[in-house]
């Protein structure tokens, strides 16, 4: 996992770290005293669902196709503000089942950014340090959020950054945490939103995904080439990186996108 993520995930060293850290403490432990409870943020095509299924895929035979491996989405799952009471019930109950039938089940939950608020705490049992919960001993679950929440401060930080002549690989993981726990426990829009899951620290790690450089956007499209079976010519990776918008509009620093775009890109350029 540790060689996957260094040679395919493009510029971000601090996800590296942590969920390598992260993992690593948590797999080593025979007795863990609480599920690991991870928490993705950052801006779109950052990586998020990539690292995230890339994870899986290491830990779980079949990755998401797994029986063990639970993900929800909101837009599928939680439709309806009005039945939130009844996604709560379903909720509490469906990961109660999985972690009764294996304790070493993944839950995903994925765009917590469009999660109704409140709806998620009904999983705060599941997360803490209880030593069982429901006549279920499931503290060897892990738990991975995934979130475009905190994106916004995340490209702030990075942008002040870069303003003051340091590179992006400067910035302090601590500062990151606390503007995006403040920014997704203080956005009534958030599926965080004054949850207790910030507010009693159930997370263990906080993982923030940095906005992409010019050049980073250029090692993806390489990489794209590669897997598709095409030539990399340097023209068109120089085209394709190019044709990507960029952030701040003056200077044109950050990609808005990150990679996401890079493959449907491709095809326009052979």
């Amino acid at each position: 996992l540790e060689c996957d993520l260094a040679m395919n995930l493009v510029g971000q060293p601090l996800v590296r770290q942590q969920v390598m850290k992260g993992v690593r403490e948590f797999l080593e432990n025979r007795n863990p005293v609480k599920p690991l409870v991870m928490s993705f943020h950052g801006s779109t095509g950052t990586g998020k669902t990539y690292v995230s299924s890339m994870l899986i895929r290491y830990l779980f035979q079949g990755g998401l196709q797994s029986p063990y491996v639970h993900q929800f989405s909101p837009i599928v799952h939680f439709p309806h503000a009005e039945r939130i009471e009844q996604y709560k019930e379903s909720l509490k109950r469906w990961i109660q089942g999985n972690l009764t039938n294996c304790g070493r089940s993944a839950f995903l939950f994925d765009e917590m950014d469009k999660m109704h608020p409140g709806l998620i705490d009904v999983i705060i049992p599941f997360l803490g340090p209880s030593w069982v919960v429901y006549g279920t001993n499931y503290r060897k679950a892990i738990f991975i959020f995934v979130s475009n929440a905190g994106g916004e401060q995340i490209n702030d930080m990075t942008l002040d950054l870069w303003r003051a002549r340091k590179d992006r690989e400067e910035i302090s993981l601590w500062d990151l945490e606390q503007a995006i726990s403040k920014a997704v426990f203080e956005n009534p829009q958030s599926g965080f939103w004054k949850s207790g899951i910030i507010n009693e620290h159930l997370i263990d790690f906080v993982v923030p995904f940095l906005p992409l450089k010019h050049h980073h956007v250029k090692q993806c499209v390489v990489s794209e080439l590669v897997q598709q079976g095409l030539e990399v010519r340097p023209g068109v990776v120089q085209e394709v990186a190019d044709s990507i918008p960029y952030f701040p509009e003056e200077e044109k620093i950050f990609s808005s996108t990150g990679c996401k775009t890079v493959a449907s890109r491709i095809s326009f350029f052979f």
